[in-house]
């Protein structure tokens, strides 16, 4: 059956990517371990802090050969080795406001098909609990080196990085808007949080 709405979806289905690419309508979602999401539009303060972030991260990786992506880009998180991955087996597909990828083989036509080496997530009052929680879980579990999590209303980053050998993160930062947050793992990409947020 062709799906043209998202109301002629079940919330309460597990979905996967080969459901989520013959999906027709045209609001934006996310696919959480099977379960279906669907994004808000972004606040004003969201998309400053996006277009904010994105012009530092475009401008560091302009002569670096990761490669830099933001939302809508869809990521393909497989539970297993994403090499030759049959797409009904997998069952998240993110789209992070901003995400670098390193190794290119990841990527195709359709997106990024296995972990970014950093993502950030910027909040909204409609999202804070997916990206403080589900999101954050996600992540560590498939892997992703390094997550920003910025948030606008309080005018802070948190920067969150994967421990080698427990495989979960820890937080190395908290930067607010007097302060300047470096990424872990490329430490040429330094950010002044004050112009991140500014109004």
């Amino acid at each position: 059956m062709e799906i043209n709405s998202l109301s002629q979806l079940d919330l309460t289905k597990q979905y996967t990517y080969a459901d989520y690419v013959l999906w027709k309508f045209n609001e934006r979602v996310e696919l959480l371990k099977g379960y279906l999401r669907q994004m808000a539009a972004p606040s004003r303060k969201h998309q400053t802090a996006s277009v904010n972030l994105t012009y530092a991260f475009v401008k560091t990786f302009k002569q670096h050969p990761c490669k830099v992506y933001v939302a809508p880009f869809d990521v393909r998180l497989p539970k297993k080795n994403p090499v030759g991955i049959n797409p009904k087996d997998v069952y998240t597909v993110v789209q992070p406001d901003i995400c670098v990828v390193c190794d290119l083989s990841k990527l195709d036509d359709a997106g990024c098909l296995g972990s970014p080496d950093l993502i950030v997530e910027i909040l909204s009052p409609s999202n804070s609990k997916t990206d403080l929680f589900d999101k954050y879980k996600i992540y560590e579990e498939a892997g992703v080196k390094e997550y920003w999590i910025a948030n606008p209303m309080e005018k802070l980053l948190q920067q969150y990085i994967l421990n080698d050998i427990s495989q979960r993160y820890e937080l190395l930062n908290v930067a607010t808007t007097d302060e300047q947050l470096t990424a872990h793992i490329f430490p040429m990409l330094v950010v002044n949080v004050a112009d991140i947020f500014e109004d």
